[in-house]
C-alpha cells in the first residue's frame, strides 16, 4: 500500500524556511513514509516511533540528527499527514526525551 504524504500548515512553513540542502534531506525522508509509515521496533531503525505529544497519540520521524517530523496515519484515506516539523532539540522537549 502506498500512502499520500501531505504537509500541514506548520510543517510546510518550517520546510519552506529551510535552506535548499535541508529541504532535500527532509523531503527524501518524508517520502519514505509513503511506503512504510509505521514504526518497526525490531528493524534496527530508531527513526520512527509512536508516542504521545501534547496529550495526543501520533508518530514521529527523526530526520538525521537535525529535524523531527510529527505525523498521523489515516489508514482509511491512505494518507500520512505531517502535522509539524521541528528542530530535533525542540521536539525532544515536546515529547519528554
Amino acid at each position: 500500500m502506498t500512502y499520500e504524504v501531505l504537509l500541514g500548515d506548520d510543517a510546510r512553513e518550517y520546510y519552506t524556511a529551510l535552506d535548499e540542502k535541508s529541504q532535500r534531506i527532509v523531503k527524501k525522508n518524508l517520502q519514505k513514509l509513503a511506503d512504510d509509515p509505521y514504526p518497526r521496533p525490531d528493524s534496527g531503525s530508531g527513526d520512527k516511533e509512536k508516542l504521545t505529544v501534547d496529550g495526543e497519540e501520533m508518530y514521529r520521524l527523526h530526520i538525521g540528527r537535525t529535524h523531527t517530523a510529527f505525523y498521523d496515519i489515516l489508514k482509511d484515506d491512505d494518507e500520512v499527514r505531517v502535522v509539524e516539523i521541528l528542530d530535533i532539540d525542540e521536539a525532544h522537549k515536546r515529547y519528554g526525551f
